[in-house]
C-alpha cells in the first residue's frame, strides 16, 4: 500500500464534507464578499512527522475546483513547530469552508505517524519491526494504516479476509489449541498460519504444528526473551499487548521480529497543525 486509492481518497472526502458542509457555510456566506480570494498557510504547531496532504487537497478540490494547493513538504517529511506544510490560494469562501475538514485528516494522520516514527525508532537499533493492527476508526483503516506506513511501521494485515491469525477466542470456541491448528492446517494447507499463545505449554504445540509466526500476547520482556530461545530458528515471534513507549526498549531488547502495537492508530493524539490566512485580496 505505498500509495492511497484516489477513489478511496474521493469517497471518504466527500462523507466528510456532507458531515460537515452540505452546500453552505453560512459564516463565510454572511461574512466573505463573494470574489474575495485569500491565501492560507498549514502549519505545525508542534515536531512530529506530516501525513494527509492528498485528503487536504481533495477536501479544496470538491469544494471548489479552482482552489491552488501547493505543497512545501510531502508525507513523511519531519515537521517542527513553525513548518509550513502546504499553501492554499483562491476564493476565501472555499478556503475557509475546507479548513477544518482538511486539518481533520492531517491532524489525525500526522498524529498516527508521528507516534509510530517514535516506536519505530526505539526499536530500530534492536533489529526488531514495528506493526500495526486492525484497532482502526471503521471506514478509516487503509488511511490509518497508511499513515503508520508513513511513520516507519509494516502493515500487519489489512483484514480478517487476508491471512489467518488464530487468538485466544478462536482456541476457546475450537476446542483447545491442537484442534484450532489441526483444522486450519487442513483446510489452509497451502497459508501460513499465525497463532496467538498465552503460554510456553502452548508456544510449544504451536511449534509443533510448524507454524509461521508465533504471537506472544501479553509476555513480560523476560518471558519474551525465553520463548525466542525457544523458537530459535523455528518461527517468527512477534509480540503485543501491553507495549507502550515507556516499556518498548525492553521488549525490543529480547529480538523478537515484531511487535505489533494497536495504540498507534487508536490512541495516537492528534499532531497540532493550524491553517493561517496570510494574504487576502
Amino acid at each position: 500500500m505505498s500509495q492511497l486509492d484516489p477513489a478511496e481518497i474521493t469517497a471518504v472526502v466527500e462523507l466528510a464534507l456532507a458531515e460537515d458542509y452540505r452546500g453552505i457555510d453560512l459564516t463565510g456566506d454572511a461574512v466573505l464578499e463573494a470574489g474575495q480570494r485569500g491565501t492560507a498557510q498549514v502549519i505545525a504547531r508542534d515536531s512530529g512527522v506530516l501525513c494527509g496532504l492528498a485528503l487536504a487537497h481533495e477536501v479544496f478540490r470538491q469544494l471548489d475546483t479552482s482552489i491552488e494547493c501547493s505543497d512545501l513538504l510531502q508525507d513523511g517529511a519531519p515537521l517542527g513547530d513553525g513548518s509550513v506544510a502546504m499553501r492554499v490560494t483562491g476564493r476565501a469562501v472555499g478556503v475557509l469552508a475546507g479548513e477544518r475538514t482538511a486539518l481533520n485528516f492531517l491532524q489525525h494522520l500526522s498524529g498516527i505517524a508521528s507516534l509510530t516514527a517514535q516506536f519505530v525508532e526505539v526499536a530500530r537499533p534492536f533489529g526488531v519491526e514495528i506493526l500495526d493492527t486492525r484497532k482502526t476508526v471503521p471506514g478509516l483503516r487503509r488511511l490509518e494504516k497508511y499513515a503508520a506506513r508513513i511513520g516507519g511501521a509494516r502493515n500487519h494485515r489489512m483484514g480478517l479476509y487476508d491471512a489467518i491469525l488464530i487468538k485466544d477466542n478462536h482456541v476457546d470456541l475450537a476446542g483447545g489449541l491442537e484442534a484450532a491448528l489441526g483444522r486450519a492446517t487442513r483446510r489452509y494447507p497451502a497459508r501460513e498460519v499465525e497463532v496467538e499463545v498465552r503460554s510456553q505449554a502452548e508456544l510449544a504445540t504451536a511449534l509443533g504444528f510448524g507454524v509461521g509466526r508465533v504471537l506472544l500476547d501479553n509476555f513480560t520482556p523476560a518471558q519474551v526473551r525465553e520463548a525466542v530461545a525457544l523458537v530459535g530458528n523455528q518461527a517468527e515471534v512477534e509480540v503485543s499487548g501491553g507495549v507502550r513507549l515507556e516499556n518498548l526498549a525492553a521488549y525490543a531488547a529480547a529480538r523478537p521480529n515484531y511487535i505489533s502495537v494497536g495504540r498507534l492508530t487508536h490512541s495516537a493524539p492528534a499532531l497540532d497543525l493550524a491553517m493561517k490566512v496570510v494574504a487576502a485580496s
